[in-house]
């Protein structure tokens, strides 16, 4: 083993230690916002792939945030109120709209993914700061 190799294969672990110690010390609503923020990097790394004709790491990539939205779907609680139906139906159509991206190779449905979920993993990033920062309207509502 070389030293640069030595090296690089200290960072990966000192990386790999660094994020399970970040997922096992998080909240859930952070937990959330970590799984949103994949989920975008996915699509990102998804829609470079497909601009660059190279479907089969596009895929890899798309198969991946198909699977952290079915997660976040299948932890969906629709009970818990009113909106989640309405996010369950989002969570639905960009799970099948990445689907239609890979089988076609159609980076605009790629894009169109990116641009539905931004907004929504904003809105958990938002509520995950105000619930780690007490909020008094969280914590009324039963939140918090």
């Amino acid at each position: 083993m070389t030293l640069l190799s030595a090296q690089q294969s200290t960072a990966g672990r000192a990386k790999a230690e660094y994020l399970r110690k970040s997922v096992q010390s998080a909240t859930p609503a952070q937990l959330v916002v970590m799984l949103f923020d994949r989920a975008l990097l996915d699509l990102a790394r998804a829609e470079r792939a497909q601009e660059q004709s190279d479907f089969a790491e596009a895929s890899t990539q798309l198969i991946h945030a198909q699977a952290i939205v079915a997660e976040l779907a299948s932890a969906l609680n629709t009970e818990a109120w009113d909106g989640a139906a309405q996010l369950l139906g989002i969570y639905n159509f960009v799970g099948s709209e990445m689907v239609r991206a890979n089988v076609e190779g159609d980076v605009r449905r790629t894009r169109e993914c990116i641009r539905i979920l931004e907004p929504v993993a904003d809105g958990f990033r938002q509520a995950a700061e105000a619930t780690a920062a007490g909020s008094p309207e969280l914590a009324a509502r039963g939140i918090a």
